[in-house]
């Protein structure tokens, strides 16, 4: 037979037994006796049989893996949901396939393939549509990371408006700001979505006009500094701004204080997810603490939970807390209480429970 590598009937017939019996002294399952256990091992040696993962994943109808899918990879924020997810995988020796889309056109098609070599998948909000989220959940098991699915399905996200609403009535409110102006891209991503929406929605709750269109910018510090070009080219500057994430104001930063401008004596500035570099920036970053780990590993526990198939109605549809971190690019000084070097603010905390 040369070099090409036997399959299990070939050396079921090697052996002289069924492929069941090849199968269950692979696996090293099931009652086989000691005779034909050496007869069938001394045939797998002989002829280097190595079982196929695919082959014995559709008989056992499992795969030991679950799919992680992303638009992409870049940035810290993906680091800690990467980080969160794993913590939980690797409890169960569960291998994490990830996938990241970029948001193709055939993004969907490659999400459903995926779908056929995982026992079941979590999708970040916004990375293929409701329609394709529908369809695999018909095949698998699926949890929502960070965003909503359709109502169906469950999710584990944050309640973004509320956060955003949180920080802009405290620019607004607090400190009597009313040039302020939203920097990040709403059609980019549900999440930028509805935190524009609580940006606008700090402005009617105070009945105040509402802000104008936004600055509309990609997600990373590069795009933060060309947004502070369109900001400080401005007849009349705003007084602050407040951005989608902590990338993006980071990258204001750069760009204003590059410019001569003083944060936050001329230009406040706030971020969104609170990452590691926020509060070691000149000035810290006052932003939204948002638990990213704490959104994957929840995420992860949810799907294992189903994969596994343990009894007990999951828990689903949760909405886990923010915090509001205040630090001195609004203009608040700065506690050195905390590790965080901020005061913090927590909002409240909602759940919704839906069947899976």
């Amino acid at each position: 037979m040369g070099n090409r590598r036997l399959t299990v009937r070939e050396i079921a017939r090697l052996a002289g037994v069924s492929v069941a019996t090849v199968s269950r002294v692979s696996n090293g399952t099931g009652q086989v006796s000691e005779e034909t256990r050496r007869r069938v091992l001394r045939a797998i040696e002989e002829h280097g049989y190595r079982p196929h993962h695919l082959g014995r994943a559709l008989a056992a109808r499992r795969h030991g893996a679950v799919g992680l899918v992303f638009p992409g990879l870049s940035g810290p924020y993906f680091s800690e949901l990467i980080q969160g997810f794993e913590s939980e995988a690797v409890k169960t020796r569960t291998s994490v396939h990830i996938l990241c889309t970029h948001l193709r056109a055939d993004s969907d098609a490659e999400v459903i393939e995926m779908a056929h070599r995982v026992d079941g998948l979590a999708v970040l909000g916004g990375t293929v549509s409701h329609d394709t989220i529908s369809e695999l959940a018909a095949m698998l098991p699926i949890v929502v990371l960070a965003g909503d699915g359709p109502a169906a399905v469950p999710a584990v996200r944050i309640d973004n408006t509320a956060a955003a609403a949180l920080l802009t009535r405290h620019l607004l409110a607090d400190h009597g700001l009313r040039r302020l102006e939203f920097v990040g891209d709403p059609s980019g991503s549900p999440d930028v979505t509805e935190r524009w929406e609580g940006f606008r929605q700090a402005h009617r709750q105070l009945e105040l006009p509402l802000p104008r269109a936004p600055i509309r910018v990609g997600l990373q510090q590069p795009d933060g500094v060309f947004a502070a070009e369109q900001v400080l080219r401005r007849a009349i500057p705003p007084q602050g701004v407040v951005c989608a994430n902590d990338e993006t104001a980071l990258g204001v930063l750069v760009g204003a204080t590059g410019r001569g401008v003083r944060v936050p004596e001329d230009l406040v500035i706030t971020g969104f997810d609170d990452i590691p570099m926020a509060a070691l920036v000149t000035p810290p970053l006052t932003t939204v603490r948002q638990p990213v780990r704490e959104l994957a590993a929840r995420t992860a526990r949810l799907l294992l939970q189903v994969t596994a198939g343990e009894p007990g109605q999951p828990e689903t549809g949760l909405v886990l807390p923010t915090g509001l971190v205040i630090r001195g690019s609004c203009g608040c000084p700065t506690s050195t209480d905390s590790p965080t070097t901020g005061r913090h603010r927590t909002t409240s905390t909602s759940r919704r429970s839906r069947a899976m």
